[in-house]
C-alpha cells in the first residue's frame, strides 16, 4: 500500500551499493519547529479557504502541540478537525497557496541540527525518508525543499472535482508509518538493522523500533522515559536556522527528484568512516556521530 504513497522527490537517482540503508524523520517537531499541517492557517484564510474562527482555532492548537506534545487522543481529534476543514478545497488551490507560503514559513523553522543531521546522511549513502502524518500537499514540498529522497505523508481523498471530499484515503500515523518503513525497505532494500529514525513523539515508538539506530528527538515526556528505559539516544534541537543562511555548500541540496513512499534513490556514497553532526547534542552531552560508509 505505501508504494502509492511514498513519493519521491525531485532529485535523480544515483547508484548505490548493497545493501542499501535510510534516515527515517517525522517533520512536526523533529525537523522543523512547528506543526507543518497548521503553520499554514493564515496562507489558507488568505486564499479563502478558511475563515477568522477557524484561524484562532488553528493558533490555539498549534499552541497545544508546542506547549505538550500530542497524545494518542489529541492526535485524533486534530485528524478529525482538519479533515472535516479541508472538505471541499480545491486541491489545486491548496497546492498553489502551499508552493507561494514555502520558504517564508517553513524555511525559517527548520531546525539547523536536522538540516546537518540530513545533510550527513546524504554524506554517508543514506536515503533520506521523511514519514509525516500531516497531508501531502504540504509534506512532499517540504520534503523536496530539504533534499529529501522520499516522503511518506496522509493522503485525503480527492472527488472527480478535484477537491478534497473530507475522507481520509491513507493515514501516516502510528503503527502506519512502521508499515510504511517496513515495506520501504522491502521494495528498496534497506537494511533496516542498519538504518536510522528520529520522532519526538511517543506515537512514533512503532517507528523508532522498527531500525537499529532509534533516536529521540525532542521528545515528549512519555517517549523520554521510553528512550532512557531502551537507552536510545535523546537528541536536543533547538536552533531554527533558514536553509540560505547555513554554509553554502550546505544550503539547499541539488538533489534527484522527491519521491512520496517507493522508488528514487539517494545521493553519493563518498568512502569514509564515521560522520560527526555538529549541534545535534545527546541531552547535552556532544555531537551525536553517524556510522559511515557506502549505502550502509
Amino acid at each position: 500500500m505505501v508504494g502509492a504513497y511514498a513519493r519521491c522527490v525531485e532529485n535523480q537517482p544515483l547508484p548505490h551499493s548493497s545493501p542499501r540503508t535510510a534516515a527515517f524523520f517525522d517533520l512536526d517537531k523533529t525537523v522543523i519547529a512547528k506543526s507543518s499541517a497548521l503553520t499554514f492557517s493564515k496562507s489558507f484564510y488568505q486564499g479563502g479557504l478558511i475563515n477568522r474562527r477557524a484561524v484562532l482555532r488553528t493558533a490555539y492548537t498549534q499552541f497545544i502541540f508546542l506547549a505538550g506534545g500530542a497524545d494518542h487522543d489529541q492526535m485524533e481529534r486534530m485528524r478529525e478537525y482538519l479533515s472535516a476543514l479541508c472538505k471541499g478545497w480545491n486541491v489545486r488551490q491548496v497546492r498553489e497557496i502551499v508552493a507561494e507560503a514555502l520558504h517564508d514559513l517553513i524555511d525559517p523553522i527548520i531546525y539547523d541540527e536536522a538540516a546537518s543531521l540530513i545533510e550527513a546522511h546524504h554524506t554517508a549513502g543514506r536515503d533520506v525518508v521523511i514519514v509525516s502524518s500531516s497531508g501531502a500537499e504540504v509534506v512532499e514540498p517540504i520534503g523536496e525543499m530539504l533534499g529529501a529522497d522520499r516522503v511518506v505523508a496522509t493522503r485525503m481523498v480527492v472527488g472527480e472535482d478535484g477537491c478534497f471530499t473530507g475522507e481520509i484515503e491513507y493515514y501516516a500515523y502510528g503503527p502506519t508509518k512502521a508499515e510504511a518503513v517496513r515495506e520501504l525497505a522491502e521494495s528498496e532494500g534497506y537494511d533496516l538493522a542498519r538504518c536510522y529514525a528520529y520522532s519526538d513523539s511517543i506515537t512514533d515508538v512503532p517507528m523508532l523500533e522498527a531500525v537499529g539506530h532509534p533516536h529521540a528527538v525532542n521528545p515528549d515526556r512519555a517517549l523520554r522515559r521510553e528512550a532512557v528505559a531502551r537507552e536510545w539516544p535523546v537528541l536536543v534541537f533547538s536552533k531554527p536556522v533558514r536553509l540560505k543562511q547555513r554554509l553554502p555548500g550546505l544550503s539547499v541540496p541539488a538533489r534527484p527528484a522527491l519521491v512520496a513512499a517507493a522508488g528514487g534513490g539517494g545521493g553519493a556514497a563518498p568512502a569514509g568512516g564515521g560522520v560527526g553532526v555538529a549541534g545535534a547534542v545527546q541531552d547535552g552531552e556532544g555531537a551525536v556521530a553517524l556510522e559511515g560508509g557506502g549505502r550502509g
